[in-house]
């Protein structure tokens, strides 16, 4: 019995002392664990197994790429802008003028003076233009001009110049398939949305409005849509480099395929039409036979239907088509040279012209009668010819 109450207290004392040790050990602040989940170094939450709860992994920063995008899209959708047009109707019987939607598309700014960029197929049936800039502030916009051949129009607006933001412009002729690439605009009415693709081809051929075609065009599989038209194409650093113009699409909506006028031919078009209201593009002033008579005839080249009077073919002598007096045709001079560039078409002719400027000289050969010919000549202007 002596040795009874001795075991008893050193038991009692250990049971003591060691549950005191287990409470501190638990309470250090980096070993804390809740019942239903538990950490591990990667600072990953993992749910308990008993416990119905989703594993929640902490977003630990924003990779690279990811932070490009967003810079790219902060500082570009400023200059991006929401166009909707409407058209006015008058009743036949009441006379009442009615205000009715037209359509919307996208656009951008292009400078300070409130110039908008925009397509021509966005405004072309419409009376009346309003633009949305980022800020959800809404502008009655005024017609400057329109290119429909390239399918281009320029609008102004009236707005405080710290509200303009004018997109950085970037050469096309450089382009390389494969570049990251961001379409920013309104597809279905949707304000300042963001896409982003590659080029996935270039130098394609598409048909403007006007009927002429558009080459060196743009392909993307960047996401446009209807409401897209009109918007800009940017690059990785922000700049841009086409005009989104249309998409390829059996459904109407974005297949993968959309198409973008390069900004080399945009920097020609905008600033002649902000400064004349139109294209001044150089001329020879001539017409040209259509090109499935051509063709018919088995003939490569731009064949003249008739001369302008007064236009740089009249004054240096190029022949027009004629009949003679029993109505036999007498074909006129079929061009098939501009300087070195080889003319197979009537559209090959258009845009060897678009290279050059009214006041420059250039060569020009042509057929005549089976002889290979050629000219030096002085290219006009619309203006000169007044129209």
């Amino acid at each position: 019995m002596k040795y009874i109450l001795p075991v008893l207290l050193f038991l009692t004392l250990g049971f003591f002392f060691g549950r005191s040790f287990s409470i501190a050990e638990t309470t250090d602040e980096d070993e804390v664990a809740t019942p239903s989940t538990s950490s591990i170094n990667d600072n990953t939450v993992v749910a308990d197994p008993n416990s119905n709860r989703r594993a929640i992994t902490p977003i630990k920063h924003i990779v690279s790429e990811e932070e490009a995008t967003i810079k790219i899209f902060e500082e570009s959708a400023p200059s991006v802008v929401f166009i909707t047009t409407s058209t006015v109707r008058q009743d036949y019987w009441s006379r009442n003028v009615t205000e009715i939607p037209a359509g919307n598309g996208s656009g951008f700014i292009w400078d300070k003076e409130g110039h908008i960029v925009t397509n021509y197929h966005v405004i072309e049936k419409a009376d009346r233009a309003q633009v949305t800039l980022s800020d959800q502030t809404t502008w009655d916009a005024e017609l400057i001009g329109i290119e429909p051949n390239k399918d281009l129009a320029i609008l102004k607006i009236k707005a405080p110049v710290e509200k303009l933001k004018p997109i950085p412009v970037a050469s096309s002729h450089d382009l390389r398939v494969g570049q990251s690439v961001f379409a920013i605009g309104n597809p279905f009415g949707l304000d300042q949305t963001l896409t982003k693709g590659v080029i996935s081809a270039l130098g394609r051929e598409i048909q403007s409005i006007g009927g002429r075609p558009i080459r060196g065009v743009i392909q993307t599989d960047a996401a446009i849509n209807p409401g897209n038209s009109g918007g800009p194409l940017i690059d990785s650093n922000g700049r841009l480099i086409g005009v989104n113009t249309m998409i390829y699409s059996p459904s109407g909506a974005s297949a993968g395929i959309g198409f973008s006028i390069p900004s080399d031919e945009v920097n020609w078009v905008v600033p002649d039409i902000i400064q004349f209201g139109e294209v001044r593009r150089p001329i020879l002033g001539i017409n040209l036979v259509a090109e499935q008579h051509i063709q018919r005839l088995k003939m490569e080249g731009a064949l003249i239907l008739d001369v302008v009077p007064n236009s740089p073919a009249d004054k240096f002598g190029l022949k027009a088509t004629e009949k003679d007096r029993k109505g036999n045709i007498i074909l006129g001079d079929l061009i098939t040279q501009i300087n070195d560039e080889v003319i197979s078409t009537n559209a090959d002719l258009f845009l060897a012209l678009e290279k050059y400027n009214s006041g420059d000289t250039v060569t020009v050969g042509f057929v005549r009668e089976e002889e290979l010919k050629s000219i030096e000549l002085v290219l006009g202007s619309k203006m000169e010819l007044g129209s």
